[in-house]
């Protein structure tokens, strides 16, 4: 059941309340004083609303969280991707004298017998666990008899299905709350679009305050390299990291091209280890141990490394592949200058990376005769008894986990089936209207199609000649005010020549020596060039030395200019 203290609901006693806040901050926290963000997400929090904060990486999310859960009386249960960073924060927790449990696969029996225990007497005011957990009818069983204050999701865009495909437990949570009584709900996230936001909100099924602090952190330069091959790639990161103090992490999209990156660094002596979802879990752990401990300068991972991860005097951050999307993007990159010091944040952009992520984005989502196949199996198993996830999955072997807990999730929302608080599936009476499975397979053709469009912009962003934050801004449709240009990015220091056109020069400019003429041919928008390797092709965009060209097939494809020589149109 849940409970909230409705003392703290009564607005004449917001004084009382924020003064109970600074001397939880003092005593408890060593923290001087709350940012306007966390203010009003604890408000909202302790109001008892459902509430949604969107906070950049660094804007201190957990107290959001950890305030709340030490002014009720009741349990707060924090839903988290990830077993090592329950574990870390379990761990601040404990040295802060906060009782926290966590419930996951990583626990003995013994250890689990006790966190169950610690849920089950009310000892503890933190349980951390991960969502595969809170959707289990045993764990939902066991909340169901205690006082939930709080239901606290992190990563809250997993949940969406226009947001990051991340774990298809998440699908699942909307149901779980409500068998445990429809406690009041946390969101966090530090990135989500307008459209992210409205689908979050439709999956809890919960009308949510939104409280976004903004996307903006000024002390991250952004920048972009071109490159040519993935040879240069590597030597560009090489240069990079030799070249920028402190401690960094460079991203890799694959398995394959973070092993060949270590080698480099390795091979010049860099201090270096790396992250990926393909090593043992204990090597997992040593690696990350040996960055976080100052071991090792440069951590070299896939994006399985770095979620919730907080070490905040990262200097820099490179990525080798453009991600899937500016989400992915902004996320990974601000794990760079958590302290609030300037960090760098490079791309390094090869035009060719964008059919990886293409490649990716191929994933077999349900089609209308697997919806009609699943809507089916749960008629059938109705009439032998309750019909539970296992026994579903059981009956449809065939059928791929991830696949099935979309395609229940798919008819629920269509109201074809229901979950009732033990979870176990229930058919509706009536028979499915005509065409419904196709309308519902073709949420999945439209989602597929919203990715395309996000790699696109992600694409854009690598390309463009405008200020990075700008690019950025306007994607999260963010405003910062009076904000026009970063004047920190790349594109901000050395503007490409076709956006210089409208700047005024002032006549105390022409008190210099003119710069010399780059050597080699200049590339117009509207001219042609031939590449050695794919013949005569249109100049569409010009961006420094970036020379980007329209071939015969429509392929866009871009090239330093070094690498092209001027040729006639083709015929």
């Amino acid at each position: 059941m849940t409970r909230h203290e409705p003392t703290l609901m009564h607005r004449g006693l917001l004084a009382v309340r924020r003064n109970t806040i600074r001397r939880l901050l003092n005593a408890v926290f060593g923290i001087p004083q709350l940012r306007d963000g966390q203010q009003r997400v604890i408000d909202s929090v302790l109001d008892g609303k459902d509430t949604l904060a969107i906070m950049p990486t660094g804007g201190g999310k957990s107290l959001c969280y950890q305030i709340p859960a030490k002014m009720l009386e009741g349990i707060t249960i924090v839903v988290s991707p990830l077993i090592s960073l329950m574990k870390d924060q379990l761990e601040k927790l404990e040295e802060l004298g906060i009782r926290s449990v966590q419930v996951n696969s990583s626990l003995n029996a013994e250890e689990e017998h006790a966190a169950i225990a610690a849920i089950e007497t009310e000892a503890c005011e933190i349980v951390f666990c991960t969502p595969e957990r809170l959707v289990s009818p045993e764990f939902i069983a066991v909340l169901q008899k205690v006082k939930l204050d709080i239901v606290v999701i992190d990563e809250a865009h997993c949940i969406s299905q226009w947001g990051h495909d991340f774990r298809p437990a998440y699908i699942g949570l909307s149901s779980a709350l409500q068998a445990i009584g429809k406690p009041p709900v946390l969101a966090l996230t530090a990135t989500a679009t307008d459209e992210c936001i409205a689908d979050i909100s439709k999956q809890l099924g919960r009308k949510l305050n939104v409280i976004n602090t903004g996307v903006y952190r000024p002390n991250l330069h952004y920048r972009v390299q071109q490159a040519t091959s993935a040879a240069e790639k590597y030597q560009q990161a090489l240069r990079l990291v030799q070249e920028t103090q402190g401690v960094g992490i460079v991203y890799a999209a694959t398995v394959k091209v973070a092993e060949e990156m270590l080698a480099v660094l390795e091979e010049a002596g860099e201090s270096v280890t790396i992250y990926h979802g393909k090593l043992p879990s204990a090597e997992r752990k040593h690696n990350q141990d040996l960055f976080m401990e100052g071991e090792r300068r440069v951590m070299v991972a896939t994006n399985a490394f770095g979620m919730g991860i907080d070490k905040s005097d990262t200097r820099f951050v490179i990525h080798l592949q453009i991600p899937a999307n500016l989400e992915s993007y902004y996320q990974e990159s601000g794990r760079a200058g958590r302290d609030g010091l300037d960090a760098q944040c490079t791309l390094l952009f090869l035009q060719d990376d964008k059919r990886l992520q293409q490649f990716f984005l191929m994933k077999h989502y349900p089609s209308a005769d697997e919806l009609q196949l699943v809507h089916a199996a749960v008629r059938g198993l109705h009439d032998d008894g309750p019909v539970t996830l296992e026994r579903i999955s059981a009956a449809l072997e065939d059928l791929a986990d991830a696949n099935l807990k979309v395609c229940l999730k798919l008819l629920k929302e269509k109201k074809l089936l229901r979950q009732n608080r033990k979870l176990e599936y229930v058919p509706a009476n009536s028979e499915p209207k005509p065409g419904v499975f196709a309308e519902l397979a073709d949420i999945y053709v439209q989602k597929q199609e919203h990715d395309k469009e996000a790699l696109n912009r992600m694409v854009s962003y690598a390309v463009s000649g405008f200020c990075r934050w700008k690019l950025m801004l306007d994607y999260f449709s963010d405003t910062v005010d009076g904000f026009e240009k970063c004047c920190k990015c790349d594109n901000c220091l050395n503007p490409p020549a076709a956006m210089l056109e409208n700047i005024e020069i002032r006549d105390d400019e022409f008190g210099h020596e003119p710069e010399p003429e780059p050597s080699g041919p200049h590339y117009e928008v509207g001219a042609h060039a031939r590449s050695a390797k794919y013949g005569v092709g249109e100049v569409v965009a010009v961006v420094g030395d970036l020379i980007t060209l329209e071939f015969a097939d429509g392929e866009k494809r871009s090239f330093m200019a070094e690498f092209l020589k001027p040729s006639r149109p083709r015929k």
